[in-house]
């Protein structure tokens, strides 16, 4: 994989995450019809998926998910625990828990640029280990 592919790459599934999480609130979530629809004589059989769906925020359930991997992304030094902080993060955000999410987004967001800028070329000039330099 090239190095670009490999930088724009997470940031591309987590734009991904977020229009899914956009489309799973204003298509089924929120409109009326849909609700009318999963409560009269029990609607169809994803109206139950739907009904999981609304006690996550209701429950604070993804809030606490995005809190979580963003707690595993602060002491994990690797890019997947900072993604996974920052899609739930996103996710949270659009899904009603904005506090933890925008937490939780913040964190992956910045733990995920680091985890980049450290594997890109030229950190071999970085003093990263305080070591003392002889004089030329």
């Amino acid at each position: 994989m090239n190095r670009t592919l490999r930088l724009v790459l997470p940031w591309f599934t987590l734009a991904l995450v977020a229009v899914a999480a956009a489309a799973l609130r204003y298509g089924v979530i929120e409109p009326p019809a849909v609700a009318n629809l999963c409560t009269a004589n029990g609607g169809p059989g994803w109206c139950a998926w739907r009904q999981w769906a609304v006690l996550g925020f209701l429950s604070y359930g993804y809030g606490y998910a995005a809190l979580t991997a963003a707690f595993i992304a602060l002491f994990w030094r690797h890019p997947l625990p900072a993604w996974l902080a920052a899609a739930l993060g996103m996710s949270a955000l659009v899904l009603y828990c904005f506090e933890a999410g925008a937490f939780a987004t913040l964190v992956g967001a910045l733990r995920l640029l680091r985890a980049q800028a450290d594997g890109m070329p030229g950190k071999q000039y970085r003093q990263s280990q305080r070591e003392v330099q002889p004089q030329p």
